[in-house]
């Protein structure tokens, strides 16, 4: 999403870098190329206003003028403005009590329905059984959607019948399937409208007051822009939020949203969608997210994505047999396979600090490479990965048929393949360190 701005901040930081010193002047020039930015990122004017009114005061400080790294300090002030402005620090979602009520609402088309799955997945690694109450009357085939989605993550939905239309009753038919199911979380997907109205929102607070939600989530679509900013204001006079989800935070849109919204509402961005995947849910943390706007990239990100996905025995094996040259490859395969649950490849490396920066435009990972790598190795026999030596002429003809690909593609693999079992004998000769892999070796 923030593509477009890294690049801009980027560029307009990367020139104070090249100065011994830095006046006033420059500051100045500074200050009105990141207004600039920001308003074409679609970012709220007065948020702008004050954000920019606050990087000026405390670079015009003593401390930066005088400097000797004057051009770091600036940015260490952008970053710690820009994760002010998204929140400040990151509040872990803990919930208490026996059964607590998640509410979570918003306009029809934000993306709610999918977002109370996600929210299942995400309690359910947590250690909690949710339920999911659907709780929308009005859209058609609403509740069939949550139920369809219940099963893929294997999470119990409490639906009533298409002639129920009492929302109270509807969910205290959930407060009693929750307690004969055993579940300890609530999730109410509710109605949502094409705008805000007023009816829509007296429903909501009559639920609210029977449900007395300890969360009150408010679903908006980060590619709507201001008006999502606008909806979430509504939302919060009328029913005090806790915080809001950004959804389709991985799309093209130029993030006035996210930096707009916590200023505007006095509320925490809490979760962001970042895919299609049921599993792609992530706790937002706005010092991460301004470290990734200024292309400082996120590593502790990257690092949890790899511990969600890679096994710590699996790790520990994989690092003996890079040790003793035994990696095969069929581990290649595996490995292929963990790196691909952690999401889009280019997505990941924009968390590495440097690749998120301008030296990235026009850069492009073709994920069909994956399904053509996995193709190869699929082809071949037991013996043929375990032992890649033996592959002959006339073995690399036959996998290239077999895998739809051509005897070029399967050669590329094998030296691909052959360079990084290389690459690895030569770390191990460190000394006889061991190796410490944070995710896949290649």
């Amino acid at each position: 999403m923030f593509s477009d701005l890294t690049q801009k901040l980027d560029g307009i930081l990367s020139k104070l870098k090249n100065r011994g010193k830095i006046s006033e002047k420059d500051i100045a020039e500074t200050a009105r190329e990141v207004r600039r930015a920001l308003l074409e990122a679609d970012v709220n004017y007065r948020v702008v206003k004050g954000f920019v009114s606050k990087i000026e005061q405390r670079a015009m400080g003593e401390e930066i003028t005088k400097s000797f790294t004057p051009a770091q300090q600036i940015i260490k002030i952008v970053h710690e403005e820009l994760t002010a402005l998204l929140g400040g620090e990151a509040k872990p979602f803990l919930l208490s009590g026996d059964q607590p009520n998640i509410m979570i609402v918003g306009l029809q088309g934000s993306g709610k329905t999918t977002f109370a799955a996600k929210l299942g997945v995400f309690l359910k690694k947590k250690g909690r059984k949710p339920l999911l109450v659907a709780l929308d009357v009005y859209r058609p085939a609403a509740m069939e959607q949550l139920e369809i989605l219940g099963k893929q993550i294997d999470v119990p939905v409490s639906r009533g019948d298409a002639s129920e239309r009492d929302v109270k009753k509807l969910y205290e038919r959930g407060l009693s399937d929750a307690r004969n199911l055993m579940c300890d979380s609530l999730i109410l997907d509710t109605a949502g409208r094409l705008h805000v109205d007023d009816d829509m929102m007296n429903e909501l607070e009559e639920l609210k007051k029977i449900a007395k939600p300890e969360e009150l989530l408010l679903v908006v679509d980060s590619m709507t822009g201001q008006e999502a900013v606008n909806v979430a204001k509504v939302f919060q006079e009328r029913l005090g939020i806790t915080g809001v989800v950004l959804t389709k935070l991985d799309g093209d849109a130029r993030g006035g949203a996210a930096l707009s919204v916590t200023s505007v509402t006095d509320a925490r961005i809490r979760f962001a969608g970042v895919g299609e995947k049921l599993g792609d849910l992530e706790v937002f943390h706005p010092d991460r997210m301004a470290g990734r706007i200024l292309g400082m990239g996120d590593m502790m990100s990257l690092i949890e994505k790899a511990q969600e996905n890679i096994d710590a025995e699996q790790a520990e094996k994989l690092e003996k047999r890079l040790r003793e040259q035994s990696f095969t490859l069929s581990d290649f395969l595996e490995e292929l396979k963990r790196v691909k649950n952690m999401g889009p490849l280019e997505d990941i490396l924009k968390m590495i600090p440097g690749f998120s920066k301008a030296a990235m435009k026009g850069f492009k990972v073709d994920e069909r490479q994956f399904v053509e790598l996995e193709a190869i190795i699929n082809s071949m026999t037991l013996e043929e990965r375990l032992s890649p030596n033996i592959i002959d002429g006339s073995r690399r003809k036959r996998i290239a048929r077999g895998s739809g690909t051509n005897v070029q593609a399967v050669n590329r693999l094998l030296k691909q393949f052959q360079e990084m079992k290389k690459m690895m004998k030569m770390f191990g000769k460190g000394g006889g360190k061991k190796m410490k892999l944070p995710f896949a070796p290649f």
